[in-house]
C-alpha cells in the first residue's frame, strides 16, 4: 500500500491525533463493540464516520501499525539490541540542539527534523549504527564520508564512545543549516 492508498494518511491533520493515539484512547475507554466505539468516537470526539470506523477496526483487529517507540524497539531488537545505547545517545544529542527538533521514527530508521530532515539514524547491521547528515558542500574525512540520496554524508558509529565532540559538531552543523 502506498501513502496515497492509505485512507488514514490525513487522520492526524484532521483530528489532531495519529492512529496510535486513537487506538490507545479507545483501549483505555473500555469499549469493545465496534458500533459502540464508532459512536463514542463520533459523539465524544467529533471524528468523522470513516475515520471512526477505521480506528474501531484497528482497535478490534490489533492491527494498528506500530509507531514511535514500538518502531524503534523493533529496529533495535535481537542482534541489534546492543546498538540501542548508541541510538539513545544520538537522540539525546539531537534533542539538546533545540526545542524544535522532531524525532520521527520510521519503519527502518529514525528521522531527525527541524523545518526539514537534517539527519537520519539507522542500524544497517548488528555491528554499527549509521548516522546520515545533511551537510551539502561540507568536506569529507576518513570518518565523515560522502553519500548519495537524502543525506549528503554518513558516519558509522559502533559504540557510544564514538559519539564524540567531532560527531556532535557535525550534527550541530546539519541542524543549523536546516
Amino acid at each position: 500500500m502506498t501513502a496515497m492508498d492509505d485512507p488514514f494518511r490525513n487522520l492526524e491533520a484532521r483530528t489532531g491525533r495519529p492512529m496510535h493515539e486513537w487506538v490507545e484512547l479507545v483501549s483505555h475507554s473500555g469499549l469493545q463493540k465496534h458500533g459502540e466505539i464508532v459512536a463514542w468516537l463520533k459523539e465524544e470526539h467529533g471524528v468523522s464516520h470513516g475515520f471512526a470506523n477505521g480506528i474501531a477496526l484497528a482497535v478490534r483487529s490489533g492491527d494498528a501499525p506500530p509507531t514511535g517507540d514500538a518502531l524503534v524497539d523493533t529496529q533495535y531488537a535481537g542482534a541489534k539490541a546492543a546498538l540501542r545505547p548508541v541510538l539513545d545517545r544520538l537522540l539525546d544529542l539531537a534533542r539538546e540542539l533545540g526545542d524544535d527538533v522532531e524525532v520521527a521514527p520510521k519503519k527502518t530508521a529514525v528521522s531527525l527534523r527541524r523545518s526539514t530532515q537534517f539527519a537520519v539514524v539507522e542500524a544497517p547491521s548488528a555491528a554499527r549504527v549509521r548516522l546520515g547528515l545533511q551537510l551539502r558542500d561540507h568536506p569529507t574525512t576518513d570518518r565523515l564520508r560522502a553519500a548519495r540520496g537524502m543525506c549528503s554524508h554518513t558516519v558509522d558509529v559502533r559504540s557510544v564512545d564514538e559519539v564524540d565532540d567531532e560527531l556532535a559538531g557535525w550534527l550541530r552543523t546539519a541542524y543549523e543549516r536546516n
